[in-house]
């Protein structure tokens, strides 16, 4: 039998989109800026290139979806010390309604790994992270 690990956490991987998209969903928002708001919440103002670099997607991605956050009034971008450089942080409307939307994500995450023990909850983020190193 094949190694199914891919295809395992492929799989997982698109439920758990598929189920933080329902739940985002009465936000107006996007698994993919959800990722964004989630970032500026945990660092404060990140730069464009740090922003792309942390979430592991291409430049234009970032660039086009913090344009429709920015649209939609979640984000604000400023110029930084290079006329290139773009730094973007929560706006007052995202820092009042971020926390909520944390909650929900937060329900949908503990209902997608509600099988699991507690040990093995933590024992499944250490093993992915050290998937990622």
């Amino acid at each position: 039998m094949q190694n199914l690990l891919f295809h395992e956490i492929h799989q997982q991987s698109r439920l758990s989109v598929k189920e933080v998209n329902e739940a985002l969903k009465e936000f107006d928002l996007y698994s993919s800026q959800w990722s964004i708001l989630f970032c500026l919440k945990q660092f404060s103002s990140m730069t464009q290139k740090e922003i792309w670099q942390y979430l592991n997607v291409e430049a234009p991605t970032v660039t086009r979806t913090l344009t429709r956050l920015e649209e939609s009034g979640w984000v604000i971008r400023k110029e930084g010390t290079d006329k290139r450089e773009r730094i973007v942080q929560l706006s007052a409307r995202a820092e009042k309604v971020v926390p909520k939307i944390e909650k929900r994500v937060l329900e949908v995450e503990e209902n997608l790994v509600s099988s699991l023990s507690e040990d093995e909850q933590k024992l499944l983020i250490e093993l992915l992270k050290k998937i990622k190193k």
